[in-house]
C-alpha cells in the first residue's frame, strides 16, 4: 500500500528573529494553539512572508495557490515594526481594535454642544439719529444691528411687533442705548432744514429781472382778451363759454423792449384760491374794471386779494370803445374801496384802454414798466431755482405737468425738484411759447415735466441736492398731508361719543355723494369749493374723491360702492371706466364750463329739499246724527256750516275744542248719490280714513295740503 505523502508549505526560510524581537508581548505573550504551533503532518500549515505578507498554499492534486493575508488594523501607540508575526489569532484577536483620536473626540464634543468657537468681534458704538417715529427695520439698519435682536428685545420689555411696525422715539432710543449706542434726538420736522436759505444775496449776485403782473377783475370784465390784444394771441378761443378757469403764464416784451410777464387768473367767485395764489407770487397787480359795468363783487375780491399780498395796484378801465362807457362812475366806485386814482389826486396808476382797438395798451405797458424801475427788482441768478406751482395737470401723454414760476435763482433740465408732497428730476422745460428750453431764470414762467405725481397748485418748488434728499422730504410731507386729511375727517382717532354725537345731529341731513375729476388742479380746487358752499343744514355735497386726470374704473367703483355720480371737469373716462359705469349703473356727467356744474349741482340739491308743507282752509262742517251703515261702518250726517268741503280732501275732527283726529275724508255723499264737493248750507254724509268714533256736535274742519317746492 503506498503511502500518502505529506503536505508541506512551499515558503521562503524565514529569518530567524532578533532577541530582543523574540520577547516582545506581540509573539512570546500572544497565546497560540497547538495546532497552530506544530502543523501535523498532512494538514496544510500558514508561514507568513515578512516582506510579501502572503499565503502559499498547495493542496494535493492542485497547483499552487497564493493568498494574501488579511491586514490588522493598526492599534494606537502600536509601533510597526514591533507588530511580529500575524498568525490566525493574532489576525482573528479583538484586543487591538480601532479607537476615535483626540481631534475626533473635541469635534463630536462640539457638535453635540451646538455650537462652534467663534472668535468674538469688536462691538462698535455708533451716533443714531432718531427722529419722532421710526420703523424697526430703520432703526436696526441705522444701529447696524440684526432686527430680529431689537424685536428680541421689545419682546423681553413686553411688547410684540413686526419688522415693519413704527415705534415712538422714547422707545427707540432705549432699545439703541440697551444695544450700547449713543442716541441723538430730532424732530420730524427738522427733515425740512435747509431747503431754503433765508440769507439775502450778495450786492453784486444780483441782477435785474422781468416783474410778475397778475390780470384780475370781475368775470367777463375782458381780462384774458386785454391779454391777448398785448401778446397779440386768441387764447379767448381756447377757453369754453369764453371764460378763464385755468390760470395762464406768459412772457411778452414791452415797447421798451423789456420782458413783462403776465399772469392771468379767473374771474369766476369759485376760482377765490386760485386769484389769491395769483396775488402771492405777483410784482403788480392790474385790476381790470368794465367802463359800462362798474366795480362787481370780484373786482372787490381781487383789491383784497391785491392789498393783503401789499402789492402796487395798477387800474385798468376797459371797454372804453362802448358807447355806454362810463370811466368816471368807475372812479368813484372805486373810492368806496379805498383806492384814490391819479387823476383824482391819488397814487395809484391808471388807464383807459380797450382790448378790441388797442387803444392805451402801450401806454399801460409803460406804466407797467415805470412801476416796475420804481420797485428795482432784482434776483440772483446764480443760486439753485426756487419757485411756485401755478397750475398743475396730469396729461395722459406726458404724465404730471406743472406750470412754474421760477422766483429765485435758475431752474435747469436735470435738477432734482420738490413740490410739496412730490418730488422729481425735471425731464424738460417748456416756455409759454411750447418750446423746449435748457433752462428758466427768475420770473420766468415755464412747464415742468418729470414730476411723480401731480402737485398742488401753490406748492413751493426746491431744488433739492439728492434722490434721497427729495425722498426724506416728500415721505414726510406725504404723511403730514394724510395725518391732516384724517383729522379732517375724523379720522381713525375718533370715539365712540363722537360718532354717535355725529349721527345724531346728521340724522336728518341728506348728503349727495359726489366724484371730482378735472384737467387741472386749479379747477378740481375751484369746484371743490364752489359744492361745499352749496347747501344747507339739511341738504348738502360730500365730496368722495377730487382728483386731476381722466376718469378711470377706479373712480367708478368708488361711486358705485357710495351711490354718486361722477364728474369730469374737461376730461373724459377712459374706455375701461365707461364699459363699467354703464354695467354698474354709474352716472357720469361731463362739463366744460363751471356756471353749468354749480348749476346743476344746485338744482340736484333742491330736489333733495323736502317741499314746505302750506294749509288753504276750504270748509267747515257740524256733525247732527251718526249712522251705522252696513258694508261701510258708520257714517256722519252733517251739516256744512261755512265754505265747501271735498271729496278726498284732509279733515280735523274737533271735540269741545280739542282735536281728536286727523285725516281725510274717505266718503262725501249728497243723499245717495257720491258727491265731489258739497256747498254751505247743505246737508251730505261724511266717512272717515280709518276712524268711526265720531259724535253728534263734533266739528269738521277741511282743508287742502299745498307742496311748495324750495330752492338753495
Amino acid at each position: 500500500m503506498r503511502k500518502p505523502r505529506d503536505l508541506n508549505f512551499m515558503a521562503r526560510p524565514a529569518p530567524a528573529p532578533e532577541p530582543e524581537k523574540a520577547a516582545t508581548p506581540t509573539t512570546a505573550a500572544r497565546p497560540t494553539s497547538a495546532t497552530a504551533a506544530r502543523p501535523a503532518p498532512g494538514r496544510a500549515a500558514a508561514m507568513e512572508d515578512e516582506s510579501e505578507t502572503k499565503r502559499v498554499i498547495r493542496r494535493p492534486g492542485q497547483p499552487l495557490k497564493i493568498i494574501a493575508a488579511p491586514k490588522t488594523p493598526k492599534s494606537p501607540g502600536a509601533d510597526r515594526s514591533n507588530r511580529g508575526r500575524l498568525t490566525i489569532a493574532n489576525a482573528t484577536s479583538g484586543e487591538d481594535e480601532r479607537t476615535r483620536s483626540v481631534a475626533s473626540f473635541r469635534r463630536r464634543q462640539q457638535r453635540m454642544s451646538g455650537h462652534r468657537h467663534v472668535e468674538q468681534k469688536e462691538k462698535l458704538s455708533r451716533d443714531v439719529v432718531i427722529p419722532e417715529t421710526i420703523t424697526i427695520q430703520e432703526l436696526a439698519n441705522r444701529m447696524s444691528e440684526r432686527a430680529v435682536d431689537v424685536i428680541r428685545l421689545l419682546m423681553k420689555q413686553g411688547q410684540i411687533h413686526k419688522i415693519t411696525d413704527v415705534i415712538d422715539s422714547d422707545t427707540a432710543q432705549l432699545i439703541a442705548e440697551e444695544l450700547g449706542h449713543t442716541v441723538r434726538r430730532v424732530a420730524e420736522s427738522d427733515v425740512e432744514e435747509g431747503l431754503t436759505s433765508d440769507e439775502p444775496d450778495l450786492e453784486e449776485d444780483l441782477d435785474p429781472r422781468p416783474p410778475v403782473v397778475t390780470i384780475m377783475g370781475h368775470v367777463d370784465h375782458g381780462k384774458t382778451s386785454l391779454l391777448d390784444a398785448i401778446r397779440k394771441a386768441n387764447v379767448v378761443e381756447g377757453e369754453a363759454g369764453g371764460i378763464t378757469q385755468h390760470i395762464g403764464a406768459y412772457q411778452v416784451a414791452a415797447p421798451s423792449g423789456d420782458l413783462v410777464t403776465f399772469i392771468d387768473t379767473p374771474g369766476h367767485a369759485a376760482f377765490t384760491s386760485m386769484r389769491a395764489r395769483g396775488a402771492k407770487v405777483t410784482d403788480i397787480v392790474v385790476i381790470v374794471v368794465a367802463a359800462d359795468d362798474g366795480v362787481m363783487p370780484q373786482t372787490i375780491e381781487a383789491i383784497q386779494h391785491a392789498k393783503a399780498a401789499n402789492v402796487p395796484m395798477i387800474i385798468a378801465v376797459n371797454k372804453i370803445d362802448k358807447p355806454d362807457a362810463k370811466p368816471e362812475r368807475v372812479r368813484t366806485e372805486l373810492l368806496q374801496h379805498d383806492i384814490q386814482v391819479e387823476s383824482m389826486g391819488g397814487e395809484t396808476l391808471e388807464f383807459e384802454v380797450s382790448a378790441k382797438t388797442g387803444q392805451g395798451l402801450p401806454d399801460l405797458l409803460e406804466g407797467i414798466q415805470i412801476q416796475a424801475e420804481i420797485m428795482n427788482l432784482r434776483a440772483n441768478e446764480k443760486r439753485d431755482g426756487e419757485g411756485t406751482v401755478i397750475e398743475a395737470q396730469l396729461d395722459r401723454g406726458r404724465g404730471p405737468v406743472a406750470t412754474v414760476l421760477v422766483q429765485r435763482g435758475t431752474l435747469f433740465t436735470g435738477d432734482i425738484v420738490v413740490a410739496g408732497a412730490e418730488w422729481g428730476k425735471v425731464r424738460a422745460l417748456i416756455d409759454d411759447q411750447g418750446e423746449h428750453v435748457q433752462y428758466a431764470g427768475p420770473s420766468v414762467p415755464v412747464e415742468v415735466l418729470g414730476f411723480n405725481g401731480t402737485p398742488d397748485a401753490g406748492d413751493r418748488v426746491i431744488v433739492v441736492p439728492s434722490e434721497a434728499r427729495a425722498r426724506e422730504v416728500t415721505e414726510y410731507r406725504a404723511r403730514l398731508k394724510r395725518e391732516r386729511a384724517a383729522a379732517r375727517s375724523g379720522g381713525a382717532n375718533r370715539s365712540l361719543v363722537d360718532m354717535m354725537r355725529e349721527m345724531k345731529e346728521g340724522a336728518g341731513r341728506k348728503e349727495l355723494p359726489v366724484v371730482i375729476k378735472g384737467d387741472v388742479q386749479g379747477s378740481v380746487e375751484a369746484i371743490s369749493g364752489a359744492l361745499e358752499k352749496l347747501g344747507n343744514d339739511e341738504v348738502g355735497a360730500r365730496i368722495l374723491l377730487a382728483g386731476v386726470g381722466g376718469i378711470t374704473e377706479s373712480d367708478i367703483t368708488l361711486a358705485q360702492a357710495s351711490k354718486a355720480f361722477v364728474i369730469g371737469f374737461n376730461v373724459r373716462a377712459h374706455k375701461e371706466a365707461r364699459e363699467a359705469a354703464e354695467r354698474n349703473g354709474v352716472d357720469i356727467r361731463y362739463y366744460n364750463i363751471i356756471y353749468d356744474l354749480v348749476d346743476d349741482i344746485k338744482a340736484t340739491l333742491s330736489g333733495m329739499l323736502p317741499p314746505t308743507l302750506r294749509e288753504e282752509r276750504l270748509g267747515e262742517a257740524v256733525i247732527q246724527e251718526v249712522f251705522e251703515v252696513s258694508k261701510v261702518g258708520k257714517v256722519a250726517g252733517c251739516r256744512v256750516m261755512d265754505g265747501i268741503v271735498e271729496r278726498g280732501a284732509h279733515v280735523r275732527l274737533i271735540r269741545d275744542s280739542v282735536v281728536i283726529h286727523e285725516g281725510k275724508l274717505k266718503t262725501l255723499k249728497r243723499f245717495k248719490d257720491d258727491a265731489k264737493e258739497v256747498t254751505s248750507g247743505q246737508e251730505c254724509g261724511m266717512a272717515f280714513e280709518n276712524f268711526e268714533n265720531m259724535r253728534a256736535g263734533d266739528t269738521i274742519e277741511c282743508y287742502r295740503v299745498e307742496e311748495i317746492r324750495r330752492t338753495l
